[in-house]
Parts: structure tokens; sequence; C-alpha cells
């Protein structure tokens, strides 16, 4: 009987020791099951304000938002969630920051607009009609299409060197008006750029001296390197939303690094071997010497001021109001020269230099001089070739302009009527 007892005992403990096990088995499995629910939501919540972000920069390439505003942004995907755009410039890109919030979770973008390039009609080539043929010399090569004058195009001799080509435009050809309009907000902001130290306050600024390394994220306010004297950037890295402006002059030694800012002056100077990606506004000339290296998207624009002289056109100084690419050297992105028109112009507002490359885009409302390669497409009012110490007008001398050559992925300067894609995603 006794025996009976202790084994009625044992089997009680065992069984309750049993239930005790599967209780928190079934309470480990419902933990389980519920944080795993709460991970899947936070997860999905986390790719939805990431999905609803990127929607907000897909709305800002497709609408014209006003710029400097801030624009709140109804989705009917996603009910529950608030995005605001803000659209700005940078340069000669738009410049957008996209906020999304779904229940606790927050994620911003900030992206470079830029313009779509025509898959279709890959345009080479738009040259104002001046009542003036465009003439070829020398192994010059035109690949693409072509906007030329009424008078076309024809074969012509420099120097006693005759056209080499099998024909003179590899692409078909159009007739050309005056060429295509910059978009007039992207005009305005390099104007207004030009005196963007008036309009910040003291917390905007910056003091650097060499061997400093200071980077400022897009999402940040904007920070600036101002002096009246000319600012020599020497073993100085620079990265972000920075402007660098001199009321003088900017000189770019190989020593500096600078990544995606902002250089303002009269005359900006880039010296021999720099590597980095930046974009320079000036307001007389911008040199680049020999083999330099600009990482897309870069921008080179020179906005020349009208003359004081109650508006009546001057002639151009040769050194001055020039953008010059010495030998060897290569640029990826927009050079950009925009000025009054000039009675009785003889010089090169743009000089693109033997072996010198662009990837992109060369933008002239004057005269470009073309003796080095364009792998994209050439806006101008007219070619001029210097040699042998005469001026051949509309020419263009051992010249290369080649659309194909440019990757599709390009997005470049904006037209009035340009569709807009991403240039590249800031940080």
């Amino acid at each position: 009987m006794k025996w009976l007892l202790k084994h009625k005992a044992g089997a009680l403990q065992l069984t309750t020791y049993i239930i005790i096990v599967i209780a928190l088995l079934l309470t480990g499995f419902i933990l389980l099951i519920h944080t795993h629910k709460q991970f899947a939501l936070q997860s999905d919540t986390i790719i939805n304000t990431i999905k609803r972000t990127d929607e907000g920069i897909r709305y800002a390439s497709n609408q014209n938002i006003l710029a400097r505003d801030t624009f709140n942004l109804k989705s009917t995907n996603f009910p529950n969630s608030t995005l605001k755009l803000h659209r700005d410039y940078w340069g000669v890109f738009e410049k957008v920051k996209s906020i999304s919030s779904i229940r606790n979770k927050t994620f911003q973008k900030v992206a470079l607009l830029g313009s779509k390039s025509n898959s279709t009609n890959k345009l080479a080539l738009y040259v104002k009609d001046n009542s003036k043929p465009l003439v070829v010399v020398g192994n010059t090569q035109i690949n693409g299409l072509a906007y030329l004058p009424k008078q076309g195009v024809k074969a012509g001799s420099i120097a006693g060197h005759s056209y080499y080509g099998s024909q003179l435009i590899y692409g078909p050809t159009k007739v050309s008006k005056n060429i295509p309009a910059i978009s007039k907000s992207i005009l305005n902001q390099v104007q207004s750029l030009i005196n963007v130290s008036t309009h910040l306050t003291q917390d905007h600024f910056l003091s650097i001296k060499e061997g400093v390394k200071f980077s400022n994220s897009f999402k940040n306010a904007l920070q600036i390197i101002y002096s009246d004297q000319t600012i020599n950037l020497n073993d100085i890295e620079l990265t972000g939303h920075i402007i660098v402006q001199s009321k003088t002059k900017i000189v770019v030694d190989v020593s500096s690094k600078l990544k995606d800012v902002l250089l303002v002056a009269p005359e900006v100077e880039i010296k021999p071997n720099v590597v980095g990606n930046f974009q320079a506004i000036a307001t007389k000339a911008v040199s680049v010497a020999k083999n330099v290296q600009l990482h897309y998207p870069s921008a080179l624009i020179l906005h020349k001021q009208p003359d004081s002289n109650q508006g009546v056109p001057t002639n151009l100084n040769d050194k001055q109001y020039k953008i010059t690419i010495e030998e060897n050297t290569i640029i990826k992105g927009a050079i950009v020269f925009l000025g009054e028109d000039i009675l009785s112009n003889y010089n090169s507002q743009i000089e693109l230099k033997e072996n010198s490359k662009v990837y992109g885009e060369l933008y002239c409302n004057q005269n470009i001089d073309l003796k080095g390669k364009v792998f994209g497409t050439v806006y101008t009012h007219n070619f001029i070739a210097k040699q042998s110490g005469s001026v051949y007008q509309n020419h263009i001398y051992n010249g290369v302009i080649d659309i194909d050559a440019l990757p599709e992925q390009y997005s470049g300067l904006l037209f009035n009527d340009s569709k807009k894609v991403v240039a590249k995603w800031l940080y």
C-alpha cells in the first residue's frame, strides 16, 4: 500500500513537470510568434518609409515644386505617412531633399537632379545659325545628330591641312536656330551664388587652415569659407555641403582633396595633377592645368557679368573671360560660358587644348576653340580656330565630338523642357 502511494505521488510530480514544460514551450512559442510579427511589422515600416522617400524623389523629378519651399505630399498607397519635399539648387544641378515618416520611423534622402539624356535622338552638336557654314578641317570627327546653320557643313583647309574624314557628319543633320536655353532658375541660381556670402549669418562661416579635414552632410545647414583675398586650397580636405568663396581668386593645389563642394570667385585656377569632384563658378576666368581629373558630376561655369557702360557690348580681352582646359586633362560633367553678345569677337571663350577630354557637355553662347575631344554634346554660337597667326571663324580643327561615347546614365545641364533624373545621391 505504501509503495502504491509513492507511485501515485511520483506520477503526479511527473505530470506537473510535463505540464510546466509544455506551458513554458507554448509561452516561448507565442513570444517567438509575437516577436516575429513585431519584427516583420518594423521591417515593413522601414521598407515602406524608404519607398515613400523614393516616391518623393520621383515626384520632384516629374513635377515643378517651388524652389526653397517645403512641400507636403499625400499618398494613397501610404495613408498614415507624412512626406516633406524641399527643392533647392547646388551649382548647376537641382537638389531635392525627401523626408518620410511612418509611425515612429523617419528616413530621408538627398539627390542631385540633372537632365535625362535622349536615348533615341542623341544630340552631338548644336551650332547657332549665324548665316555661316560649319567648316571641318584635319582629323575632326562629329558622331551623332547635328543641328547646323542653313548653309550646312563643308570641308576646309588650314595651313595646308585639309579634311581627312570619309564624311562630314557621321549622323543625321537638321537646321538650327538659337541654341537651347538653360533653365532660367539655374541661371538665377548661378547669379545668386556670386553674392552668396551676403545672405548668410555668422553661424554659417568656417575658419580653415592647412592640414584641416572638414565634412558637412547635405542634410545639414550650408557652411561657407570666405575671404576678400585669394584663397589657396593647399593640403585641405573638404567634403559635402560647403561653399568656398573669394572676392578675388581661388587656387586649387594638387595637395587638396575636394568632393562635391562649390568654389565661387572671379577667377578659379586649378593646378596640374589635381584630382577631385567639384563645381567652380567664376565671373572672369577659369584655368585648368595639365593632367587634371575632375570626376562626375563636376562643372566649370564662367558667368560674365554685364558691362557697366550702359549695356553697350564691347570686345573681350583674350586673357580674361575665358575657360581654358590644358592638355591631357579629363573633365566629367559640364563646362559652361554665359555672357552678353559681343561685337567683333575673334577670341575663344572656351578652349579645349590637344588631348583634353570632356565626358559631358560644352555650352557656350560665344566662341569655342575645340582641339580636344568631347564625348557628349556641344552647344555653341560659333567655333573659332587660331592657327598659324590667322583666325578661322566657325572652323573646327582636329576636334572630336562623339555622343555615342557618353554613358547613357549621364545626367547633365537642365534646360527649360528637360526631363529630370537623379545625377547623384548625396549624403
